[in-house]
């Protein structure tokens, strides 16, 4: 029998890296239509300047969603897993183990966001752009 604490807290770690690489689609292709609809493409060109590994994750766009992606469906496999595990009896250990439900949760959810808003900022509005 598994040990639920180490499941909840595995489960946080996938939550977090989905939000990690959820958030590697923002900068690959929220920020720089961001900047430019704002008009600060002088910006954006700097920022490019300064991190050149922006270019290749604005270039590699279906690796980084797929990857993200993979992550998501991963941790909400393990999160809807985890659901239902018992929590410890323990008084100070079953609060802990709420409270790494609700984070994993929220982690999950933040990741979840970010990779649509990614996603239709990097596929869809091109399709609507001139």
């Amino acid at each position: 029998m598994s040990d639920p604490s180490s499941a909840l807290t595995r489960n946080a770690a996938l939550s977090a890296a989905a939000l990690l690489t959820s958030s590697a689609t923002l900068v690959c292709c929220v920020l720089p239509a961001v900047l430019v609809a704002l008009g600060a493409g002088a910006a954006l060109a700097g920022l490019v300047t300064a991190v050149p590994q922006l270019i290749w994750l604005s270039e590699h766009k279906p690796l980084v969603f797929g990857v993200a992606g993979g992550l998501l469906i991963v941790s909400g496999a393990a999160l809807w897993y985890g659901r239902s595990l018992p929590c410890p009896t323990d008084p100070a250990a079953a609060r802990a183990c709420r409270r790494l439900r609700r984070l994993s949760a929220i982690l999950y959810g933040l990741a979840a966001a970010s990779f649509a808003v990614g996603a239709v900022f990097a596929f869809v509005l091109p399709i609507f752009g001139t």
